[in-house]
């Protein structure tokens, strides 16, 4: 009998464990745009939400009086699937694009071409998912959660949408000031053949873009 409620825990803390959201990429949802990410740490946004992020010691925003912006790109080329169409992709380039044009217009002048004191600004959609949301409070006690883990395996459970943006700052020469990996959450969808939309990711973005017009460094 208590060999059996010892395998019961067991079998209820790993699906907890299996259950839990990651609220940043991990190391294996690197895409590979940014050059280095070793020295990337954990931070909060002025939002709250948790993004990676590293500043370079040696950048002072007063020492660029402009910044040249590279339109948004899919890294690597997004294909669409039976769960995100072109045309979804298409729309959240295409909004991303503008909104993180205008936040870094709210810093500095944007202008077409470079001189010694532009800071260069490039970013990707790296992912566009869904994963499985983790499990709430009343799904702790062992027959709902192993319901909640019978709902996931066969794909019924409820997920995250959610995009994942990389960005890079330098300056004109090239030399890294700031990096960004950022996971922004959407709304929820009902399940794992649930279509993505825009409207879905369309607030996570629009929170992703309010943090970058009230960035500031320490």
């Amino acid at each position: 009998m208590r060999k059996s409620s010892v395998a019961a825990l067991l079998a209820v803390s790993s699906l907890l464990l299996a259950g839990c959201t990651s609220h940043v990429a991990d190391k294996e949802q690197y895409s590979g745009f940014l050059g280095d990410y070793s020295q990337l740490k954990p931070a909060e946004s002025v939002s709250g939400e948790q993004t990676l992020r590293w500043i370079s010691p040696d950048y002072q925003k007063g020492n660029f009086k402009n910044a040249h912006y590279t339109p948004v790109i899919y890294y690597p080329a997004a294909r669409p699937s039976q769960r995100i169409s072109q045309q979804t992709l298409d729309e959240i380039r295409n909004y991303t694009d503008i909104q993180l044009k205008g936040a870094i217009a709210t810093h500095w002048p944007l202008v077409a071409s470079k001189s010694s004191q532009t800071l260069m600004v490039r970013a990707a959609i790296t992912a566009v998912n869904a994963e499985n949301k983790g499990m709430q409070f009343y799904e702790v006690v062992p027959v709902a959660a192993v319901v909640a883990s019978t709902m996931a395996a066969t794909g019924h459970r409820t997920q995250n949408s959610m995009l994942f943006l990389e960005l890079e700052a330098t300056d004109a020469t090239g030399k890294p000031m700031i990096r960004v990996v950022r996971k922004a959450f959407g709304k929820t969808v009902n399940n794992s053949t649930t279509a993505i939309t825009f409207a879905d990711l369309k607030p996570g973005i629009d929170k992703m873009i309010r943090d970058a017009v009230s960035f500031t460094t320490p």
